[in-house]
């Protein structure tokens, strides 16, 4: 396969905030994940610090709290200052001691270097519970919230820009959930009273690829929104955990950014795409597992609803499918930089998270090192590219049909501050290598080519077979660095099956 790659053929600069994540009151992601006092691996402050370095070693860009479904029955008031109240999750049917609200937060946010992303309460809250969040955090000294932050120790105020007026509240299983006609209005009187507190904030409301709710919305609230909030998550096994095989994880690949391209036309045909971007704020290959609770008929007894849930913690389940797709769907991102601002991976830290904590220490999954590496190594200005005589392959999805998909997927960068290239190149073949040839114009510069003699390394992601994972005192998949050697026209680079591939050309 070919490669064919122009750097003057630019299709625009992506966000940092697309390699963004998620943390939710569910399971261990908060209490025994990221936070844990009176851990020997926590710091000062209860948060463990193993955790902190593996978040700033991905350079974790903005951060969205505390939910997800979690949100829609929490009241942020109960969990700042010194009484805190515990309350009863209603969604996830467990008791919040609320030890980690508002001002722990926003201490993570600052240890690990990132923008805080707060979710509001849209279903059993208010506008002015929302506004009152804001002023809470955002407000110098004005109004009683802003002081009540500044008497539990907070003099300066935190600045939080990004702020979501609630999450799922088009879906039965939320709590609170809105038809279309009434969700356009509580986000147009949210987002009034959010934006009088605070004209500097930036706002999304909760969406999906439906029309007659995303019209609702934007016909009411353009003029206060510059996100628009869609979620996925592929494989939907949140009551079965029946995972899908690596060959069913490769046909979601096909039409991955389907709910990008819809929502894009929306914007388009409203006029707003150069207003309103994509915050793709939760996605993950596979949905959490917590059966028995998001249906009408509920788990009765714990056994039923509650401890099933540690079954997320099989760190064998998180294998070579979950790192390619989530590739996949990271070149799918940079693609779409232009109306894709911020993206968050759901979660960062246990359940289906790329961090996995236990007492005595922390399991790196497969999809952390994805992040490494597009992070670490990848450039921030997108190039178009075409493929020549593209392979592809057949697989079969859940449903037992037979779906064509392209073996290889290929993304192109450059970089804002400094030379060079880098290709995010990634095998979905099974078993097979995959060989792909890089064409690059080089333009003559005192008799020589610009890329000619050129350092060229690759970083690869794979493991021994497609159900490679890493566990405690496992390790299969880790990031291997090779010197290719020098750049020279037509280079031809041979991918590993199921592999992700970065390589560096130059600078």
């Amino acid at each position: 396969m070919k490669v064919h790659i122009n750097e003057k053929r630019v299709l625009g600069k992506r966000d940092k905030m697309i390699y963004g994540h998620f943390i939710e009151h569910f399971h261990r992601q908060i209490y025994g994940g990221v936070y844990e006092p009176g851990s020997p691996m926590s710091d000062e402050d209860g948060f463990r610090q193993d955790v902190l370095e593996a978040m700033k070693k991905i350079k974790v860009p903005v951060l969205r709290w505390p939910g997800g479904c979690f949100v829609s029955s929490y009241h942020w008031r109960e969990a700042v200052g010194q009484k805190r109240t515990p309350m009863f999750d209603k969604s996830w049917r467990v008791e919040d001691p609320n030890t980690f609200g508002t001002d722990e937060y926003i201490k993570l946010c600052r240890k690990i270097g990132c923008e805080p992303y707060i979710c509001t309460n849209a279903g059993t809250g208010t506008p002015e519970e929302m506004s009152d969040w804001v002023e809470y955090c955002n407000l110098e000294t004005e109004g009683k919230y802003a002081r009540w932050r500044i008497e539990n120790g907070s003099g300066k105020p935190y600045k939080v820009k990004y702020w979501s007026i609630g999450n799922e509240n088009y879906g039965s299983w939320e709590i609170g959930a809105k038809s279309a006609v009434a969700w356009g209005e509580l986000v147009r009187e949210s987002a009034k009273m959010m934006t009088h507190t605070d004209p500097g904030t930036e706002l999304t409301a909760a969406a999906l690829t439906d029309l007659e709710w995303n019209i609702n919305l934007l016909k009411n609230c353009k003029d206060y929104l510059r996100w628009i909030s869609i979620h996925e998550y592929w494989d939907g096994i949140n009551q079965t955990n029946d995972y899908a095989d690596y060959g069913q994880c490769m046909a979601y690949t096909k039409d991955i950014g389907h709910s990008i391209d819809e929502i894009r036309g929306l914007l388009t045909a409203m006029k707003l795409e150069k207003k309103i971007k994509i915050a793709f704020d939760e996605w993950n290959l596979r949905g959490w597992y917590h059966p028995n609770v998001h249906t009408i008929r509920q788990g009765l007894t714990k056994e039923e609803y509650l401890y099933p849930r540690d079954e997320n913690d099989d760190n064998s389940k998180y294998t070579m499918a979950d790192a390619v797709f989530t590739a996949c769907f990271l070149n799918t991102l940079n693609r779409n930089c232009d109306i894709v601002g911020m993206a968050n991976y759901a979660p960062i830290v246990n359940t289906r998270g790329c961090i996995y904590t236990c007492p005595d220490g922390m399991v790196l999954r497969s999809t952390y090192f994805v992040f490494d590496l597009y992070v670490n190594y990848l450039g921030d200005i997108v190039l178009d590219t075409w493929c020549e005589d593209a392979a592809a392959m057949e697989v079969k999805n859940k449903q037992g049909d037979t779906v064509p998909v392209d073996s290889v997927d290929i993304l192109a960068t450059g970089f804002s501050e400094g030379k060079g290239l880098a290709l995010a190149a990634i095998n979905k073949e099974a078993g097979e290598v995959r060989s792909i040839t890089l064409s690059i114009p080089c333009e003559e510069k005192d008799g020589t080519m610009s890329y000619l003699a050129n350092k060229v390394s690759m970083y690869s992601l794979s493991g021994s077979s497609t159900e490679s994972y890493n566990d405690i005192g496992h390790m299969d998949v880790k990031i291997e660095e090779r010197d290719l050697g020098h750049f020279h026209a037509d280079m031809v680079i041979n991918l590993k099956p199921h592999s992700v591939n970065i390589i560096r050309i130059g600078d």
